[in-house]
């Protein structure tokens, strides 16, 4: 199968995620984007990070009846912090039929030269880069890398939690089912 890796903290995930997967599974043709929830991520702090299985469990809400939408607990299992280069290799031991494609926004590509063992990640793997505003691909990098145009929604998960914080609503922002679960958790506040 082919397959999109679409790693992300997705703390929690809205309809911009959604949309960037649907966008990229259409436009590549890929059979199904996995959505690899990072417990944690090198770049980030965990302080805002809600419980990481409490995090893909709101994945596992907001793409249910999807089939070629899958949320991947994989680097629960592998040690911290989450290093894409490990994942990849876990996932070729487990699943050597597949082909992965690392999904990225142009943002993330800025930073890419400065992940563990970039060089090997730049060899190895192609991206799927969507466009982000403000951030034109990187054209110094040796990565094989299709550049995309996504529908892009100016959401952000952090925007999600400040909302939450302030008690103001986060309808229309993530799916029903995963605003009602946040709301009867009583997550970010």
């Amino acid at each position: 199968m082919k397959i999109g890796l679409y790693f992300g903290s997705f703390n929690p995930i809205h309809h911009g995620h959604l949309i960037i997967a649907m966008h990229v599974l259409e436009q590549v043709e890929l059979d199904q984007v996995w959505f690899m929830v990072s417990p944690q991520n090198p770049f980030k702090t965990t302080a805002s990070l809600l419980n990481e299985y409490d995090r893909l469990h709101l994945v596992r809400l907001a793409i249910e009846n999807q089939p070629e939408l899958k949320a991947m607990d994989t680097e629960f299992r592998l040690p911290k912090p989450s290093y894409t280069i490990h994942t990849l290799q876990y996932l070729e031991e487990k699943y050597p039929d597949n082909t992965y494609q690392i999904i990225l926004g142009s943002d993330g590509l800025q930073n890419l030269d400065k992940w563990k063992n970039a060089p090997l990640l730049m060899e190895r793997y192609s991206f799927l880069v969507y466009i982000r505003p403000g951030f034109p691909p990187r054209k110094d990098l040796p990565v094989r890398a299709t550049i995309l145009q996504a529908p892009l929604l100016d959401i952000s998960s952090t925007y999600i939690r400040q909302r939450i914080k302030g008690k103001h609503s986060i309808r229309y922002l993530v799916p029903d089912n995963v605003k009602d679960y946040i709301e009867e958790n009583n997550y970010y506040r």
